[in-house]
């Protein structure tokens, strides 16, 4: 008797429906074939003693299952559930006359509960879009799943309840979500907040800036001034995630493996802070089966690099093509996959290998020692960065002060509104959603200066030696802080207030 059950295949962000056709006939063998790979191999012996366990049991006769398309190779051990269904359904040990309706996934124990999956909202979505009626997939997957609405998402915890629910024999009902009513429970942004940091202001100033138009930034100072507690507190002023935004760092995580049990949306902008011996592949994402890396899983949130030049420089130099695309390719022989990375990079690093900033003559560092530091992080990949902001130490005074500084929740504010104002300005763009994501043709509208501030741009690229990138990126900040003060055209101000955020492009910065 041929049965056939669907599961589905993750390859980057996006889920692929497999067909699993199940064949019984005379004779004592069991074949697997399409493609699979070692886990799906080893599925036998975990559905042989699940379904024993269970009460069922696997037919002394010739088992045939193909696993369709059979050009694709199908991995890991989350096929277990829809191939023991089939099984069972072939040999007549079940009456499930409507299997073929159902996604089925899920990776079984020897005693026939349930382990759970990575990517249910991708396949979920798949399912939804390719007409199924209904998804069964482990218990603790089953909230991510259940987003997706019109579609029938049955949480079960063991191979009896997935039979349950196959032959409408039991009581086990299909998970509700409603999705907006989960996106707006936001856990709370307070344990860092802006009110805590003492003195800074031209930093907080140059934060505000990067959050209200996605700027990449990098903090210069020496140890101990207040880096890394003024970047961690950089979520606490971008606007609060759309659901569409959402969704898609939800399937992002949901690939990976991270997003956790009984989660069902990522209601945060992610923040990354990987360790500076990453490797470049878990930083951009690939091996042998292809997962998303640490920029993907920043996608819409911010990737943070403490001590920037301690990082491989092959591992920075990846980062470039990434941070202009904001997507990341990754090509194997068999198969090519993407996966989105729009990230907002903040860095941080020390001015030199002591520590200190450079001063000729007073610095324990020479001015070879240091050049030879900072050349660790490439001129394009310093391009790519549009605010470079140098932290001094915290005044005494300004240490002592009681008085709270000013609140996350008010510079959030201010962001926001100049995020409404992009929002209009791009709403007919595809895929251009804050000014860091200017085109030059979009420039060239958006971007227009009077004749001063043309002067004051033209002086400045003369006098300081920009580079045409860093001329581009001057504008775009430029055009953000016109937005913060709501303002419609960039006036000299606006390109002057720029211009001082382009520290390490200036010629002679290092005496």
């Amino acid at each position: 008797m041929l049965v056939k059950t669907f599961g589905s295949a993750v390859y980057g962000v996006d889920a692929i429906t497999i067909t699993v056709e199940v064949n019984i006939d005379t004779g004592v063998n069991f074949l697997l074939v399409g493609l699979p790979d070692s886990a799906v191999k080893e599925s036998q012996q975990r559905i042989e003693a699940s379904l024993k366990n269970t009460g069922y049991r696997l037919p002394g006769k010739k088992i045939t299952i193909n696993m369709a398309p059979a050009d694709i190779r199908k991995e890991g051990s989350a096929y277990d559930l829809p191939l023991a269904m089939g099984i069972l359904a072939a040999s007549s040990q079940i009456n499930a006359p409507d299997i073929e309706k159902y996604l089925i996934m899920g990776e079984l124990s020897l005693d026939g509960s349930l382990q759970p999956i990575k990517g249910s909202l991708p396949m979920a979505i798949r399912a939804k879009e390719e007409g199924f009626k209904g998804f069964i997939l482990p218990a603790s997957n089953a909230r991510e799943a259940a987003i997706v609405e019109g579609l029938d998402v049955y949480g079960v915890s063991t191979i009896a309840e997935a039979i349950e629910v196959l032959t409408a024999a039991g009581t086990v009902e299909p998970v509700v979500v409603d999705i907006r009513e989960t996106f707006e429970q936001k856990a709370d942004l307070q344990a860092f907040d802006f009110s805590d940091v003492k003195g800074q202001e031209n930093v907080k100033r140059a934060l505000e800036i990067a959050a209200a138009g996605g700027h990449n930034i990098i903090l210069i100072g020496p140890p101990g001034v207040g880096k890394t507690m003024l970047a961690k507190r950089i979520p606490t002023i971008l606007p609060p995630l759309s659901i569409d935004e959402a969704l898609e760092t939800t399937k992002i995580h949901s690939v990976a493996g991270i997003l956790g049990n009984n989660v069902s949306l990522v209601t945060e902008r992610p923040f990354r802070n990987p360790h500076h011996t990453v490797s470049d592949v878990a930083l951009v994402g690939g091996g042998s089966n292809p997962k998303p890396g640490e920029i993907s899983l920043a996608h819409n949130g911010i990737l943070f690099l403490d001590e920037l030049p301690e990082f491989k420089r092959s591992v920075l130099e990846v980062l470039r093509q990434p941070l202009e695309d904001r997507v990341v390719t990754i090509s194997r022989a068999k198969i090519s996959v993407d996966y989105p990375s729009s990230f907002m990079l903040v860095a941080s690093m020390n001015p030199s290998p002591g520590g200190d900033f450079f001063k000729p003559g007073e610095s324990p560092d020479s001015e070879f020692a240091v050049r030879r530091y900072l050349a660790k992080i490439s001129g394009p990949m310093m391009d790519r960065i549009d605010l470079h902001i140098e932290v001094n130490p915290v005044a005494f005074d300004d240490l002592r002060n009681r008085e709270p500084g000013e609140s996350s929740a008010a510079i959030r504010e201010r962001v926001v509104k100049a995020r409404e104002i992009q929002n209009a300005r791009f709403k007919e763009e595809k895929g251009i959603y804050s000014n860091a994501m200017l085109t030059p043709k979009l420039m060239k509208v958006h971007c227009e200066i009077d004749d001063s501030g043309e002067a004051l741009l033209k002086n400045a690229v003369e006098r300081l030696g920009f580079s045409a990138r860093s001329y581009a990126r001057i504008l775009k900040v430029a055009r953000t802080i016109a937005d913060l003060e709501g303002l419609p055209d960039i006036g000299s101000a606006h390109i002057a207030e720029a211009i001082q955020y382009r520290s390490l492009d200036r010629e002679g910065w290092l005496v």
